[in-house]
């Protein structure tokens, strides 16, 4: 069994934590760990498991990489997605990966930013899955439900076919709160959990079958796949051809082979603020509170501040999340409409729908501090053993100042060591490169001047992470 770790989407319904290029599968929500780290670890101890195929977009691929090697889980192979085309042509990437290694295995196959409070009953689940799935069986998790959820969609149970695992009647949409209470009622429906397991072999055979455009495009993308460092790249202009669709929509939906498997075992798709503050455990006024909050006659809220101070008096049902360079507050129970907002920040073209203030990179990470006409302040850290790409800048000069460590500079044919309290001046269209040759982070401020400060303000000459 391979597991498949879908690792795409942007979690616009968490802004603003979460952004298009740090989305909610790299932060840790629902626990110290990321979403994606809590994913691969709650894989241990299933019987004949090979390592994950990753698949990702290729703007996450460093940060992904980075946190499986922190928690000492090296994938087999990550993907990388040039654009987004849903999960169906994902799960058809990693299938014709895992076909290419020889065998025919089954793909168990998990969103990367999902919650599971119960590891043991999720694994519990995989067992029957897997005996389906050798089947020939197209296998999806129903969850238990525990409420009318409006949120999920549903699939209701056919005939049975084993001890707790029935061949589906159907899949349905969201529905309102009277038709979700009928279908709790009724004990035929499950939530629709988007984990599934089958062979690579019938997933390929049953796209073929009810999507062939699909499936022709993404072997078109994956004949065309290089190595690149540890990452497979497809064919950028064979997987945009690719069309858009769910794995629910492209094949479950149509399938005469699709079987549901119950699992009871405390799942959360996180899909949003709502569903966290649901998910986690909260004080005796039904409050979760993150970071340095004050809450004074308030219940029911969820407040998270992580930069300073926030403060609540007599409100209920609120949703506050504090960051950096933008505040959201927002009724509770319409937190399903935040993506609303990132809509008009992606219309206004405002940087907030995009990124942090802190933006990391396979080096480290920049934070900007202070910005202007003309002028923006950074501060940098670079990782002990990392550099920066040896680059030019059209538009702007770069002044840096060292508050920790020794940076190693390249600045047109010089070489210098600068160390703490000392700087130095980069002129616009100098060639040059920062490096950490040390063992502790190296840490400066960078004062950039010019007439544009864009981050594509940047010809690279040679890169260690294979960036053009």
């Amino acid at each position: 069994m391979i597991p498949v770790i879908l690792c795409g989407g942007t979690g616009s319904r968490l802004w603003p934590l979460s952004r298009e290029a740090y989305p909610k599968q790299f932060l840790p929500l629902a626990g110290n760990e990321t979403m994606l780290q809590a994913t691969a670890k709650r894989l241990d101890g299933l019987p004949d498991l090979q390592a994950p195929i990753l698949v990702c977009n290729e703007a996450h691929r460093f940060a992904a990489a980075e946190q499986l090697q922190e928690i000492g889980r090296a994938p087999q192979s990550i993907l990388l997605e040039p654009c987004a085309r849903n999960t169906a042509p994902a799960i058809a990437l990693a299938a014709l990966a895992a076909l290419e290694e020889g065998g025919d295995p089954l793909l168990l196959v998990l969103p990367a930013d999902h919650a599971v409070a119960d590891v043991s009953a999720f694994q519990q689940a995989v067992a029957p899955a897997a005996e389906l799935a050798r089947q020939g069986n197209l296998v999806t998790f129903g969850i238990v439900p525990t409420r009318a959820e409006t949120g999920y969609g549903y699939i209701r149970r056919g005939e049975g076919l084993q001890a707790d695992a029935w061949r589906v009647a159907e899949f349905v949409e969201k529905p309102d709160a009277e038709t979700a209470e009928g279908y709790l009622a009724s004990g035929e429906y499950s939530w629709n959990s988007g984990m599934f397991l089958f062979r690579a072999s019938r997933y390929i055979e049953e796209l073929g079958e009810h999507r062939p455009d699909m499936l022709e495009a993404c072997r078109a993308a994956y004949a065309g796949a290089a190595r690149d460092l540890d990452f497979t790249r497809v064919d950028g202009d064979a997987f945009a051809a690719c069309p858009d669709d769910s794995v629910d929509y492209a094949v479950m939906e149509k399938t005469e082979s699709a079987a549901i498997v119950p699992m009871d075992a405390g799942w959360s798709d996180v899909g949003s603020w709502s569903a966290l503050w649901e998910l986690a455990e909260k004080d005796e006024n039904d409050n979760l509170l993150h970071g340095d909050v004050l809450a004074e006659s308030s219940d029911g809220c969820l407040v998270r501040a992580d930069n300073r101070l926030v403060s609540l008096l007599g409100v209920s049902d609120l949703v506050v999340v504090d960051t950096d360079d933008a505040v959201l507050i927002a009724d509770k129970h319409r937190v399903q409409d935040v993506k609303k907002l990132v809509q008009r920040l992606k219309l206004d073209q405002r940087s907030e729908a995009q990124s942090h203030r802190k933006v990391y990179r396979p080096w480290g990470y920049y934070d900007s501090i202070d910005g202007g006409p003309r002028f923006q302040v950074k501060r940098i850290v670079v990782k002990p053993g990392q550099q920066l790409s040896l680059q030019m800048h059209h538009h702007r000069a770069e002044h840096w100042i060292v508050v920790r460590g020794t940076a190693k500079v390249t600045r047109g044919e010089e070489e210098l060591l600068i160390s703490e309290n000392q700087s130095t001046y980069i002129p616009l269209g100098v060639v040059h490169r920062l490096e950490n040759p040390g063992t502790i982070p190296l840490e400066l401020i960078e004062v950039q001047s010019g007439s544009y400060l864009g981050e594509d303000d940047i010809v690279r000459f040679d890169d260690d992470y294979g960036r053009s």
